[in-house]
């Protein structure tokens, strides 16, 4: 094999947010995470639409994201892999930092200004798969080294690729020094773990009689299973700060339980079912939306068997399914509107945050490998607006506690009313950990606005507009409540007080009550 050496002589400066990095701050802190393909964020067109380097990235993407209000960046593989084309997820060069940007020190420097920034990295980790390139893991001396022989076991048929032997120690200690790699060499905050669902069936993508059932004749993967274990209990005794992400789209219970509960030890799971549900509703004509309402609810049914990351992830955006915005019905206006409406549901639900690149302008096309976003688009009102209305949602959810600090708790959500079908309207209410705070959400998912509508609120106080999505400086129609309302004494809903609001189309109304 043929190998290049690096000096590893770079000098750190993020001391300060490595020790203040624990646990703890990201499980009852705001994670909102802005999902990024270095490749394609930004390019040098006078330079023959070359690749940034990580060190322009750091002049670039680092202010943006702080701008922005983002806490963490989530950066698609930067393992090295082959074709520039692709996300990234078939990786021939484990502990080896994709080239394409510049040098290992080059990397470091990108996350040192990260952390100087206030601004964790999780980066994509594939070790469910690799693929069969002769310069990669296949084959490695001749042999099966890395991968089963048998391609019952050993194949992806779907991906082209080939599967890590779980079963072998060598296999299960290049893997883990790995992770463990990224975390010492490179100060990352995490791992975001791709593909688990594929590790945990041993039927994964795969017809009768194309698998091998395990000792018991079941189809769980028992090997890959003692794998992802292991590599959690790993990384968490030797970094204790990090965290680790599953992309986990089946109901495999206790992914992000931790091992010695019987889970699977990950710290959060993207939550695919909310995505799902919620991505089909948006696409609905308003008009039939109250046919659909279970789609807006039945996410909070299971919203505390995991530590849910809430995702508007790169696999929505390609592969003929359309940008966000283009998958939203209606005329322009509505158009925006709905993605207003759709960030402020995002946002209001327990759950970390994920967004990906160019969902934050508007993007009209979807992912392009061969070039920069949009950025373009900004020349224009609707879209510099949408950015906007982005970034003043992840300044008020950094901001209360009551958004964020209780993600995980069934005691700090509470509905109002999930039952207006005919109206679409949805209202509840997020608690702080004291519960001595708290937030009202109010979404109206039509276009047609809802005077006078009341709403039941637990105290008698003036409740102030924190947040209006249809306000006229995010391209809103500007129906609102004149920055707020004084409850009554009007018992509504079972609560002792209430609320008598306009409702704006289309539109999400976020209300802090002042006591």
């Amino acid at each position: 094999t043929a190998s290049i050496v690096w000096t590893d002589s770079f000098s750190w400066s993020d001391q300060k947010w490595m020790d203040h990095r624990t646990a703890e701050k990201t499980y009852n802190g705001p994670v909102a995470i802005y999902e990024a393909h270095l490749s394609s964020w930004m390019r040098n067109p006078q330079e023959g639409n070359r690749f940034l380097t990580y060190r322009e990235l750091a002049g670039k993407l680092i202010p943006y994201v702080k701008e922005m209000g983002f806490t963490h960046i989530e950066l698609l593989p930067i393992s090295e892999y082959p074709f520039d084309g692709s996300w990234g997820y078939q990786v021939t060069g484990y502990f080896a930092v994709t080239s394409r940007h510049g040098t290992p020190e080059d990397f470091k420097f990108f996350v040192n200004e990260c952390h100087r920034n206030n601004i964790g990295v999780i980066i994509d980790w594939v070790p469910g798969h690799f693929p069969k390139d002769a310069h990669g893991l296949a084959q490695f001396d001749g042999t099966c080294l890395y991968e089963h022989a048998d391609p019952r076991k050993g194949e992806h048929n779907d991906w082209g690729t080939l599967i890590f032997n779980y079963g072998r120690n060598e296999v299960r200690t290049f893997l883990i020094a790995n992770a463990l790699y990224w975390f010492d060499k490179f100060h990352i905050d995490g791992l975001r773990v791709d593909a688990v669902a594929s590790m945990l069936y041993l039927d994964y993508s795969r017809n009768e009689g194309e698998w091998i059932p395990n000792q018991f004749g079941g189809r769980e993967n028992l090997e890959a299973i003692d794998f992802i274990k292991h590599m959690n209990e790993v990384i968490f005794s030797t970094f204790p700060g990090v965290m680790t992400i599953a992309e986990e789209s089946t109901s495999w219970p206790g992914v992000s339980r931790p091992t010695y509960l019987g889970g699977l030890g990950f710290s959060y799971k993207w939550n695919m079912g909310w995505m799902n549900d919620i991505l089909t509703y948006f696409s609905k004509e308003p008009v039939h939306r109250k046919y659909h309402h279970d789609m807006l609810t039945f996410a909070m049914l299971y919203a505390f068997h995991e530590n849910f990351i809430l995702v508007l992830s790169h696999d929505e955006v390609v592969h003929g399914k359309r940008s966000l915005l283009d998958k939203m019905p209606g005329d322009m206006w509505q158009k925006f509107a709905n993605l207003r409406l759709l960030y402020s549901y995002m946002y209001g639900q327990p759950g970390k945050k994920l967004l990906f690149m160019g969902s934050d302008v508007g993007q009209w096309d979807e992912w392009q490998h061969h070039q920069s976003l949009d950025w373009h688009l900004l020349e224009y009102d609707s879209h510099r607006q949408i950015q906007s209305y982005l970034r003043s949602l992840n300044t008020i959810y950094t901001a209360e506690p009551a958004m964020h600090s209780q993600d995980f708790e069934p005691s700090g959500f509470e509905w109002i009313d999930f039952h207006d079908t005919d109206n679409s309207v949805i209202s509840f209410i997020r608690y702080d950990r004291s519960r001595q705070q708290h937030l009202v959400f109010v979404y109206n998912f039509t276009p047609v606005p809802r005077y006078n509508y009341r709403l039941g609120v637990p105290h008698l106080c003036f409740y102030r507009e924190l947040l209006n999505s249809d306000s006229a400086h995010f391209g809103g129609s500007n129906i609102g409540n004149s920055g707020g309302k004084f409850a009554d004494s009007i018992p509504w809903q079972w609560r002792p007080f209430s609320l008598q609001l306009d409702l704006p189309p289309l539109g999400a109304l976020i209300l802090k009550p002042e006591y």
